[in-house]
């Protein structure tokens, strides 16, 4: 409680120089390091932590991935997408494709480019329900349903500034915990041997391989020593989704455009890649080790169908989005296990902070804005301050409504479905309008949005091999392609 008190109060601290919308959407004095806060208060949330825990529960060293991919999305962001946002005047990466393409392009890119960050904010309520089911012991409803309203006062009176604020401070205890975490790991577990032996063992029992649909040894040590345990194409897929979705999410922009400089944005940037990977090898050593050492509730109703006995020293959790917290409060001092809870609480409540914030000045400048535009209204009894943060009250309500029909799914494959989904709808019109302007015509680029997005839904629910961002982009850019470029503006 005094950590969450502690990263709270430097949020809402911080969150007092804001006076009006811009202040509050993208800053605009930043430093490298507020820079590096800012996105790493929102990528390393409960995806990047409590997520890939998870997923390295299930699948090993193929979890770290997802950190991979946001470090490498987070390198590109600054080397190469940080001039030419900064350079282009705008505030919101749509109003880029809308100078290009028009309104309409912005209007559909907008509604599609939510739906994906929607997603991203529900992962991250359910993040926080793990958390906090684990910590207090109550139901998911009103875990998820605590998550979503601490979610909310993190981000409602400090914006972009309060996240890169505090930012730096969860990048100082972050790391003190995942360094912490990947230490004990390694002692009490002896090494990579005691992990792979730990795994093994648990696998034993021919209840819990068949659960998993593990039937020899050979196929325990793919699945949980292979970077491709899931298919190369894949986990390459969620790695890709991951780099492309972080150059196309507008919350990861807004801390471009706050930094003071292009210099300062473009370092920031890079310190937050180098940063990123470490937390997920840290989180995908625990997520191996609690699998060695416990079984899900599900596994242990199946062991006394079956007629087996739990075996000695073998622990059991709710549900493989537990793992993380479960090791903290199971093998951490009483102090120390506070300090990371707290840390990894807050740390998931920042991240959905920065996408709330995110999808608002969506919301708020391009669906609403241009809805206005349409209708010829002149003026709005809120301020555009006072409609973003509405906005984001909006979004969590439905998010928090719509997260406790997922429980059970797995937090990072709703990450790599939201930032792919992100990539598809706007990153071709994006790279287009940066760099290549007047070379396609606005009607194509409009089609070739929800077309993209149509085919990556599709291969999603009808189990296509490989990643369904492939069949996204192809989709996309074919429509773009098959369109007869025009002849280059005149400059």
């Amino acid at each position: 409680m005094l950590t969450v008190a502690l990263l709270v109060m430097v949020s809402w601290l911080s969150g007092r120089k804001v006076k009006d919308a811009r202040s509050f959407t993208t800053g605009g004095n930043s430093g490298s390091w507020m820079v590096c806060g800012a996105l790493l208060g929102t990528l390393a949330g409960g995806q990047s932590t409590i997520g890939t825990a998870q997923l390295a529960f299930c699948y090993g060293i193929s979890a770290w991935w997802f950190t991979i991919g946001a470090g490498l999305g987070s390198l590109i962001l600054g080397l190469c997408y940080a001039g030419p946002l900064r350079r282009s005047g705008c505030s919101t990466l749509l109003e880029v494709v809308s100078r290009e393409y028009g309104h309409k392009a912005e209007t559909v890119g907008s509604i599609l480019f939510l739906i994906g960050i929607f997603i991203s904010i529900m992962s991250q309520v359910l993040s926080s329900s793990a958390m906090i089911g684990s910590l207090f012991g109550i139901s998911t409803v009103w875990a998820a349903l605590a998550g979503a309203v601490l979610i909310m006062l993190m981000v409602l009176f400090g914006g972009i500034r309060s996240a890169g604020v505090a930012g730096i401070v969860k990048l100082i205890l972050l790391y003190l915990c995942s360094i912490v975490a990947g230490i004990v790991v390694w002692h009490v577990a002896g090494g990579f041997s005691g992990l792979r032996n730990a795994v093994e063992s648990i696998y034993q029992s021919p209840t819990v391989s068949q659960f998993n649909g593990l039937t020899n040894v050979e196929s325990i040590h793919h699945r949980y020593g292979s970077p491709f345990a899931r298919g190369i194409f894949k986990d390459l897929g969620g790695c890709l989704s991951l780099v492309l979705g972080v150059i196309c999410t507008q919350s990861y922009a807004q801390c471009i455009w706050s930094a003071a400089s292009t210099p300062k944005a473009r370092k920031g940037a890079v310190l937050c890649s180098l940063f990123m990977p470490i937390i997920g090898a840290a989180c995908t050593l625990v997520g191996i080790y609690m699998r060695g050492h416990y079984v899900t509730v599900e596994e242990f109703k199946a062991l006394e169908s079956a007629g087996e006995v739990l075996p000695a020293g073998i622990g059991v959790i709710e549900n493989s989005a537990q793992a993380f917290p479960a090791f903290i409060l199971g093998h951490l001092p009483a102090w120390l296990g506070g300090l990371m809870l707290g840390t990894m609480l807050i740390n998931i409540l920042g991240c959905g902070s920065g996408l709330s914030l995110g999808a608002s000045t969506i919301l708020v400048r391009d669906v609403y804005g241009n809805f206005k535009r349409r209708m010829g209204i002149k003026s709005s009894p809120l301020s555009q301050l006072a409609q973003t943060r509405l906005s984001i009250v909006g979004i969590l309500i439905a998010a928090f409504a719509t997260a406790i029909t997922f429980s059970g799914t797995f937090i990072n494959d709703l990450g790599f479905l939201s930032l792919g989904l992100r990539a598809v709808a706007i990153l071709f019109p994006l790279c287009f309008a940066l760099w290549c302007p007047g070379r396609f015509q606005p009607n194509r680029v409009l089609l070739s949005m929800p077309v993209g997005v149509a085919a990556m839904l599709l291969a999603q629910f009808t189990s296509l091999p490989g990643d369904a961002v492939y069949y996204g982009l192809t989709a996309s850019l074919l429509i773009l392609l098959l369109n007869r470029p025009h002849p280059l503006k005149p400059q």
